[in-house]
């Protein structure tokens, strides 16, 4: 297997926490990575192109649904709040939401540079006159919102599920730390997908057209090129399950054969069978979701779901810490 070619100086300008993430992960027992890296350019393209793919129910369902309740949600959020969307504005349902509620600013939050840009640019063509102030960022880490939004209030934009992509203890933690970054009298609108039958859920994550399967393995090439890795990716495949205990769908990147490698110098070996654990997506239940919300700091205030009850739009405000009795 030829060693990839690397830009210079590419391997040394790489995210430290992207090489210590990956180093510890591979070292690891079971071995993961977080999800988190999966988003440079060609991840981020790759996922816009899963959410159009027929086994991918969530974006079609939370934009329909989004559309239907937009009369409710102008009534509810009212104008001139600034919306700061944890994650890059998608072409389809960030201006749906834009539409309804009339923003007084736009800030969307992304780890990815270029993808956060790109569609910072689109949105702001889209909404002439919107101030769009983007932040490249990792939210999963403290954030400063700039400083001409900070004394608008705010609506938190959530979508996609994204949320379940985290185990519960660190959800509750993401939410604490977004009602501390918007404030008290902030509003948030999540997504939370349903708990559904697998035969609806594993192919939204292993589709026929190998779509899901690239953005797995686009890991691999990211590792290769930007932590001077050799991993042969041929020598592993997709692979997504159903786990019923902890309801939520797992992606893991299986070795098909014994493979053996190195990743910042470092030498690794993989046994056929093995995997690296890269995503989980947890379904939520009502009940559920409204303690997942309520343990962050967020009181729900509306649910939404499609006729199928297939996925679910939150409305949640931040109110003061209540004093205990």
């Amino acid at each position: 297997m030829l060693k990839p070619e690397i830009e210079d100086g590419e391997a040394s300008l790489a995210d430290p926490q992207f090489r210590a993430d990956v180093l510890d992960g591979l070292s690891r027992r079971p071995r993961a990575i977080p999800a988190r890296w999966f988003y440079d350019r060609r991840g981020s393209e790759l996922f816009e192109a899963i959410t159009d793919l027929p086994e991918y129910y969530p974006t079609r369902t939370e934009t329909a649904l989004l559309r239907e309740i937009c009369p409710a949600l102008g009534d509810m959020i009212g104008r001139g709040r600034a919306v700061v969307e944890f994650g890059s504005g998608s072409s389809t349902k960030t201006p749906v939401l834009l539409g309804c509620i009339e923003p007084a600013a736009y800030v969307p939050i992304d780890i990815s540079g270029d993808f956060l840009r790109q569609s910072s640019a689109a949105l702001a063509a889209r909404f002439p006159g919107l101030p769009v102030h983007p932040v490249e960022a990792d939210f999963l880490k403290p954030v400063a919102l700039p400083a001409e939004v900070r004394t608008l209030p705010k609506l938190g934009f959530f979508p996609g599920s994204t949320i379940g992509n985290m185990a519960p203890e660190g959800a509750v933690d993401l939410l604490r730390a977004m009602k501390r970054w918007l404030g008290d009298g902030a509003t948030l609108l999540i997504g939370m997908d349903c708990i559904k039958d697998p035969s609806v859920l594993v192919p939204a994550y292993d589709d026929a057209a190998g779509v899901t399967a690239a953005f797995n393995l686009n890991l691999l090439e990211r590792i290769n090129r930007e932590l001077d890795g050799t991993i042969p990716p041929a020598a592993f495949r997709h692979k997504a399950l159903w786990n019923d205990e902890r309801a939520r769908i797992e992606m893991h990147l299986e070795a098909v054969e014994d493979v053996s490698f190195t990743v910042d110098g470092r030498r690794f070996t993989m046994a056929a069978g093995e995997t690296l654990h890269t995503e989980n997506s947890h379904k939520y239940g009502d009940r559920d979701a409204r303690l997942l919300l309520a343990a962050g700091g967020w009181t729900p205030r509306r649910r939404w779901t499609d006729a199928e009850g297939r996925f679910a739009l939150f409305l949640a405000e931040a109110l003061p810490a209540e004093v205990a009795p």
